[in-house]
């Protein structure tokens, strides 16, 4: 047989090109040449392949089976734990039990150490003894869905959830604890996370033969703590998670209706806003929260029909609120229903003349009118003489207003400076011409 090698030279720079020429050249069948590549490629490809594969199964058993005896010796716990999670990271190992099954050996030792040092009343990290027991849940709950997972027929045959459901459910008390520390904390956003455990344990398959949305008495209450939490921590998405559970907790209905009401408002959904506050309008309407916010919305949006039914409702609920009074004078104010006005007004500042709103009101319902006439350029020394009449109503009322609110010159210095022009007081007008240009 002739020597494959024989007359091949080897070019510099070049060696294996030349080689594989030669080799052509030799080789009268290429065609068998080329079948003779494609295995040896295939054959190295495929040994490759396993020793590469081979390398990290090897070491992924030994890295389990020192969990595993970590575990037993109850000792380097936290290491073992992150050891087993960096292998459910890979998403080839999501599925293997066993490695679920040392994770959660691991954390239930940590808990287990843990909760002996409580028990001897030794000093215990009472933070990590929750944020254990809250790792438990996510360990077993997650297994839980591995377990679920039909095999290659469809069938489900779950070997895990009874008894890690009876396990875990001696211990969801614990999350709602762990949320009522974290909360007395002031880490509201971590007491969140806690009540939103115990919660979303009753939409676990995990827990589905306890009924814990309908059995568990605990739950409205739990999610009142959330959503206070949510509120606490200025997060309205937080804040409405729980929002509608929390509402079967009427003791504390108005509270949960403030907070969503605000968690709407700071996402800009006015409609929402707008029905939680009648909602609890409804419920509470002596509520000044419920009554104002309402109130203000229409009053601002120029509804006065709204408003003022709004106003009534109040006071029938109510007759003597300051607040709804007060609001109602202010609509019959820009109705120009005067004298409804300043009924309502001197009816508000014979209760309390400490406050100062109705002052305004009052000045305004007389100043008003004088402005009305003034602007009909007026002719008649009678109709003059009836604007100042009525000016001169108006004085007490404002000069009040401003002793009792100094900081609102906006509100009092422009009708003061009209009525002392008007009056012609020049002292008092010098001395309030000069506060406006000071201001400007």
């Amino acid at each position: 047989m002739q020597n494959l090698y024989e007359g091949v030279s080897i070019h510099k720079g070049f060696g294996t090109l030349s080689f594989f020429f030669n080799l052509f050249t030799i080789i009268p069948n290429l065609k068998l040449f080329a079948i003779m590549i494609r295995k040896l490629f295939a054959l190295f490809f495929i040994l490759f392949l396993s020793l590469s594969s081979a390398v990290p199964a090897a070491a992924q058993r030994k890295e389990i089976a020192q969990a595993k005896d970590n575990v037993k010796a109850g000792k380097k716990l936290a290491e073992t734990e992150a050891s087993m999670r960096h292998l459910l990271a890979d998403s080839a190992n999501r599925d293997n039990d066993k490695i679920w099954l040392v994770l959660f050996d691991a954390v239930r030792k940590q808990y287990e150490a843990l909760n002996e040092q409580m028990y001897l009343k030794q000093t215990t990290d009472t933070a990590s003894l929750f944020d254990v027991t809250y790792r438990l849940f996510g360990v077993l709950e997650g297994l839980d869905s591995v377990d679920a997972r039909p095999d290659r027929k469809g069938r489900v045959e779950l070997k895990y959830r009874r008894k890690h459901a009876s396990w875990l459910n001696t211990y969801r008390r614990n999350l709602q604890t762990g949320g009522m520390f974290f909360m007395a904390k002031g880490n509201y956003l971590k007491a969140w996370t806690f009540f939103d455990a115990y919660i979303d344990c009753a939409r676990q398959p995990l827990f589905s033969s306890y009924n814990l949305a309908q059995k568990d008495p605990m739950m409205p209450k739990v999610a009142f703590n959330a959503v206070f939490c949510g509120h606490r921590a200025s997060s309205p998405e937080k804040t409405l998670a729980h929002a509608d559970l929390a509402q079967a907790d009427t003791a504390r209905l108005d509270i949960v209706c403030r907070y969503m009401a605000d968690a709407y408002r700071q996402q800009s959904d006015t409609t929402a806003c707008l029905a939680v506050l009648h909602k609890g309008f409804d419920a509470y309407p002596k509520s000044d929260y419920f009554f104002s916010h309402l109130f203000d919305y229409y009053f601002r949006s120029a509804d006065t029909c709204r408003a003022l039914s709004l106003c009534d409702r109040a006071l029938k609920a109510d007759s003597l609120s300051f607040v709804a009074r007060f609001a109602k004078s202010s609509v019959l104010l820009l109705q120009g229903h005067y004298d409804e006005c300043l009924v309502l007004s001197n009816a508000l500042i014979a209760a309390d003349s400490t406050k100062a709103d109705p002052y305004l009101n009052a000045a305004l319902a007389y100043y008003n009118q004088a402005v009305a006439l003034d602007n009909q350029k007026l002719t008649s020394r009678t109709q003059r003489r009836q604007m100042q009449q009525l000016y001169r109503k108006a004085l007490p009322y404002m000069e009040r207003y401003r002793k009792l609110a100094p900081e609102a010159q906006s509100k009092w210095a422009m009708p003061l400076y009209t009525i002392y022009l008007n009056l012609n007081m020049g002292k008092e007008f010098e001395e309030i011409d000069g506060l406006m240009k000071k201001a400007k």
